[in-house]
């Protein structure tokens, strides 16, 4: 029972061995990303088109329920910047922003979000994440990172601006640019001039003036604070707030509130599958970064224990005034970095931004937006790596058209089809690429008891005996495809008397597929050709005696290859390139020893 609770509650189990060194650890970590979290916390929920304390309120309660249920011992859980663009997205369909719909929308969203990941979890269905290829993802991000630069910058031209794709946003800048405001203008591009430049240069500064690595470390992380402070006293001293700079204005000095979400049914169906996007990219985004910081500890992380804690986190967001959360990758490495030992850390970070709505909030009251947007255009421009275009280019096509068609889809029609698009580019490519599996014809590798393709080795061959190799395990989408192979290989004319299918690399086969090899079975036989099976692995064999297959087999079911060959051969043979379409002729001339084909 005990065990089982720790499954799902792991605090159950790191906190048993919490010791001094990790609550110093862990402290210590926890105020590093506190002071980073204050400003980034502000600015997201400014992207997310959300009153400021709104980004606070959901960096406190969610950080704690996943410190309880989470497996990662770094990640730091909160608002991240492709979740936020994506809540400003579905939100905005339902209600314009700053009013209570929209905020309750925003609360909706957080709830399905919560409850999908929470529901995922207890199936244990994690591997549904898997769907979402690298190069969609990175696609993606890379095109929500331009697109989330562009919205800001109306707060760096101080104008009034808007539109959900790259085109729509461009073109009202551009109507609006004689209404820009010089002062905000100056305070933006400073702005965004010194955190590029804190982020490369101040702490070679801080070291060449004797500062040491880890006081010089943590200074350069506070470089946004240091652009708030700044640009914050500045706008006060001087009252530019009177000539036309928008600041953050009044921020209520609390604790999170209960809040509720939304359940009208209209509202939560048009929901639904904004949210369930949002899940299933926080997910594949807060993984991903867990499964990295992990493993630099020889640590371990369960992704559906993540479903679970990753839900729990949402739905706390959902109850006390937040948005949709995830973890985030630059605070979880700041965390890493920091030397964050447990979960804990997250919960002292609450802690500490708790500490920071009651008491610190008035002091940002002078803060001016155009400061928040510097700190997250130089944020996610770290995302947009666009070199993943020349990477597929080179390796495969079909990736490049996957990632090239993501990123066109999200730029010119919005995040929501673009990630919708994604996932379904991710499944149709696993569809296509499964439904005509690589199926070799082998012969044996003389003087050894080993088979490989006809097409790249020297092996023997014998014209009666045809040996293919399938290299997928056998489905319905690809079942149909080995039954044409193997009709047009026997009717070639080339006198073969028996089939043999190599089943080293099948480690499934389904119902669909189960009647093809029937159908197979029954033609062969027809034609007075064996069908046998060598090398097939144990799970699939139980399956297949579970049917009429082997017993209706025309030929025998052999433990190796060679044991087929030795009982089958019987002379030479005329090979076939079975990488060919069905029923395109070889053309090859008869040799018991074939030479590998280059390429």
């Amino acid at each position: 029972m005990i065990d089982r609770l720790r499954r799902f509650i792991p605090v159950l189990d790191w906190g048993r061995t919490y010791n001094g060194e990790a609550l110093s650890n862990d402290l210590i970590a926890a105020v590093i990303v506190t002071i980073m979290l204050i400003p980034q916390s502000l600015a997201y929920a400014l992207l997310a088109g959300l009153p400021p304390e709104a980004g606070i309120y959901a960096s406190i309660v969610p950080i704690v329920l996943y410190a309880i249920f989470g497996t990662s011992r770094a990640l730091a859980v909160g608002p991240v910047a492709v979740v936020s663009l994506l809540t400003a997205s579905a939100a905005g369909q339902v209600a314009d922003q700053g009013t209570a719909g929209y905020v309750t929308a925003a609360l909706t969203l957080a709830f399905l979000s919560g409850g999908f990941l929470l529901l995922l979890g207890i199936l244990r269905l994690g591997f549904l994440a898997n769907f979402l290829s690298h190069p969609v993802i990175a696609g993606f991000i890379a095109a929500s990172g331009i697109l989330i630069a562009a919205s800001q910058l109306k707060h760096i031209l101080g104008v009034q601006a808007g539109g959900h794709t790259l085109i729509e946003m461009l073109g009202s800048l551009i109507a609006h640019l004689g209404e820009t405001n010089v002062i905000t203008l100056t305070i933006g591009v400073a702005a965004i001039a010194f955190l590029f430049w804190a982020r490369k240069g101040l702490k070679p500064l801080l070291r060449g003036m004797g500062f040491g690595p880890k006081i010089s470390d943590l200074l350069t992380k506070a470089g946004p604070v240091a652009a708030v402070v700044a640009t914050t006293l500045v706008t006060w001293y001087f009252s530019l707030n009177e000539r036309g700079v928008s600041i953050v204005g009044e921020v209520p000095q609390s604790l999170p509130p209960l809040t509720m979400p939304g359940f009208a049914p209209d509202l939560l169906t048009e929901l639904a599958v904004p949210a369930i996007l949002i899940s299933i990219i926080g997910f594949v985004e807060s993984v991903s970064v867990a499964q990295t910081l992990a493993a630099k500890k020889r640590q371990r992380i369960d992704p559906d224990q993540e479903l679970i804690g990753l839900g729990a986190a949402n739905l706390g967001a959902a109850f006390t005034g937040g948005y949709p959360v995830t973890g985030g990758f630059a605070r979880s490495v700041v965390n890493f970095d920091a030397g964050a030992e447990t979960p804990a850390a997250g919960a002292y970070t609450a802690i500490g931004l708790a500490i920071a709505a009651v008491a610190l909030t008035p002091l940002v009251y002078f803060l001016p937006k155009a400061t928040l947007a510097a700190t997250i255009i130089v944020a996610v421009l770290s995302l947009v790596d666009l070199s993943i275009l020349q990477k597929t280019w080179g390796y495969a096509k079909s990736d490049f058209a996957a990632v090239a068609a993501t990123i066109l889809l999200t730029l010119g029609l919005g995040v929501e089809i673009g990630v919708a698009t994604g996932v379904a580019i991710s499944v149709l490519l696993h569809l296509y690429k499964t439904s005509r599996p690589h199926i070799a014809e082998v012969g044996l590798v003389p003087g050894t008891q080993h088979f490989r393709n006809i097409n790249r080795h020297e092996v023997e061959t014998d014209p009666t005996l045809l040996t293919l190799r399938v290299d997928e395990s056998l489905y319905f989408v690809n079942a149909r495809y080995l039954e044409s192979l193997i009709q047009a290989r026997v009717t070639e004319g080339c006198g073969i008397r028996n089939v043999v299918l190599m089943f080293s690399a099948v480690n499934a086969v389904d119902y669909s597929a189960l009647e093809s090899l029937e159908a197979i079975n029954r033609r062969l036989s027809d034609m007075g050709v064996g069908l046998h099976l060598s090398e097939v692995k144990g799970p699939v064999m139980d399956r297949l005696k579970t049917s009429h297959l082997i017993d209706h087999l025309n030929g025998h079911v052999f433990l190796s290859q060679y044991d087929a060959w030795q009982a089958l051969t019987g002379g030479c043979r005329d090979a076939a390139n079975l990488d060919r379409p069905p029923g395109q002729a070889h053309g090859r001339s008869a040799n018991t020893i074939k030479t590998a084909a280059q390429g």
